[in-house]
């Protein structure tokens, strides 16, 4: 049965209760990286991760095709959506499609430091905008049952100082909202790219910190340079959660180790082998609707890492691959490669 045909896996799911999600550890939403192929993968490594799709804007939703931006596979869940938007009655609308299609969570985007979603007014910019974030946040909680999170920086240029940063989490806590994700950075909107805006503003996890001790009653996850599972205990004494971005997706194998190290989990660890062979069906379903093999193995490829013929394991998949008549036939002597890695 193809994913077309599964109602599990469309934007059609029935409304089912679910519990409130862990976000102990997440997988941020990244642009271009965090789609659907992606998390399928992802939760193979981890049961327990929290995964949020890349930034989906009101206007696609409202005005696009919504069941492919929202498809997902039921395998996903704890799945989170995160919206990018700054009305409030489009946000709303949007939160419901996403609870209808199943979603544990809508995040709100207010952390991108692009151009394009500053000129939309979405994302770091709104943190100049905190009475406008809490109506955002108000008018979601009111159209929907599932939880209603936000995704921030410390603060942008023009307003950077502990003081506003307080008063934009203070005015977003008295609309409803008890989750909040920290990038422990400054978005600097007038001169950085958004590359530049991940790495040049200084991380700052002693403001972070400053925020969990000032609002203890809410739920504060840490985002930004996290590389390491050591690096997560260290912080979860700080902090409710810690969430991961570049990292786990250059290195996802360090999410086979996350449901012990962090869930306390006593199953198995998967081996690289075993992870990619359990894509291959949903590979050969991919392939089966006309899909290309590439839209999926593009996001495998940090698998290939410290071991003798990673980057053979690397070229194949990103070179290889688009040359081959039989990509699946190739995708096993990939499989064959991490045998005992």
């Amino acid at each position: 049965m193809s994913e077309a045909e599964n109602p599990t896996n469309t934007a059609t799911a029935p409304i089912t209760e679910r519990p409130e999600p862990n976000r102990r550890f997440s997988v941020a939403p990244m642009m271009d990286w965090t789609d659907r192929h992606c998390r399928f993968f992802l939760r193979l490594l981890s049961k327990h991760a929290l995964l949020y799709t890349e930034m989906v804007t009101t206007g696609a939703l409202l005005r696009g095709d919504h069941a492919r931006f929202l498809r997902h596979d039921e395998s996903e869940h704890p799945l989170a959506l995160q919206l990018g938007g700054s009305v409030p009655d489009e946000l709303a609308a949007c939160a419901r499609m996403a609870e209808e299609a199943g979603y544990d969570e809508v995040n709100l985007n207010v952390g991108c430091p692009s151009d394009r979603v500053q000129n939309n007014m979405i994302g770091a910019c709104l943190m100049g905008h905190p009475a406008l974030v809490g109506d955002c946040v108000k008018s979601m909680l009111d159209a929907v049952a599932i939880p209603i999170t936000v995704k921030h920086r410390i603060g942008i240029d023009g307003r950077d100082s502990y003081a506003e940063l307080c008063d934009f989490v203070g005015q977003v806590r008295d609309a409803g909202c008890r989750s909040f994700t920290v990038h422990a950075r400054i978005a600097i909107l007038a001169g950085l790219s958004p590359k530049e805006n991940r790495e040049i503003p200084p991380l700052r996890y002693d403001v972070a910190a400053q925020l969990k001790r000032d609002f203890p009653d809410l739920e504060i996850i840490l985002n930004g340079g996290i590389k390491t599972l050591e690096e997560c205990q260290n912080h979860l004494q700080t902090f409710d959660g810690v969430m991961l971005g570049r990292e786990a997706y250059h290195n996802p194998f360090l999410l086979a180790e996350v449901d012990r190290a962090l869930f306390g989990g006593d199953g198995p660890i998967i081996s690289r082998a075993e992870a990619l062979t359990l894509m291959r069906p949903y590979i050969e379903r991919h392939l089966a609707e006309g899909g290309a093999m590439h839209h999926i193995t593009r996001h495998v490829l940090g698998l290939g890492t410290g071991f003798p013929g990673a980057r053979r394991f690397r070229q194949m998949l990103s070179v290889d691959i688009h040359k081959s008549k039989e990509p699946l036939a190739l995708l096993d002597q990939t499989i064959e490669l991490l045998q005992g890695r």
